[in-house]
């Protein structure tokens, strides 16, 4: 098998065609890791939560990365790793917009709201259903292929 770099334009295109990814988080020196549905446009991955812990730490440290991928089989596969900043887009006027720009991004893949608005239920309790949209700043992009 040989692994190479791809291009930043070829790491872009992953990212146009996907919107499922593995968004890596972390707070006090431990990691997280979740699944996310995501639409990236011009250096910004947007998606929307439910408030949980995703959110709390990425509001606590909003370096964050993500990754994504496409495997055909373990000798043949690309994958991409975003290295970025969390920005949350309340529901406030000055981001009323921006809002509108994510869900029209996000609207336009299947299933994306899938799994930030599942029925969530913990310890016995279930998540009130508060939505946050939040976009991921490209900060820095790198991507590998792998072929036999």
């Amino acid at each position: 098998m040989l692994i190479q770099d791809m291009t930043r334009q070829e790491s872009i295109g992953l990212l146009t065609r996907r919107s499922f990814g593995h968004l890596g988080c972390s707070q006090n020196g431990q990691p997280y890791v979740t699944p996310i549905h995501f639409a990236y446009d011009q250096e910004c991955l947007y998606s929307f939560s439910t408030v949980g812990q995703k959110i709390a730490w990425m509001r606590a440290n909003p370096l964050v990365c993500l990754e994504a991928e496409e495997i055909e089989s373990s000798q043949k596969w690309t994958t991409v790793i975003v290295l970025g900043r969390y920005e949350e887009l309340p529901g406030t006027l000055e981001f009323e917009d921006r809002r509108k720009f994510a869900y029209s991004l996000l609207q336009q893949r299947r299933q994306w709201w899938e799994p930030g608005y599942a029925k969530t239920i913990l310890h016995g309790t279930e998540r009130q259903l508060e939505l946050v949209y939040f976009c991921i700043h490209v900060v820095e992009l790198s991507g590998h292929r792998a072929m036999p």
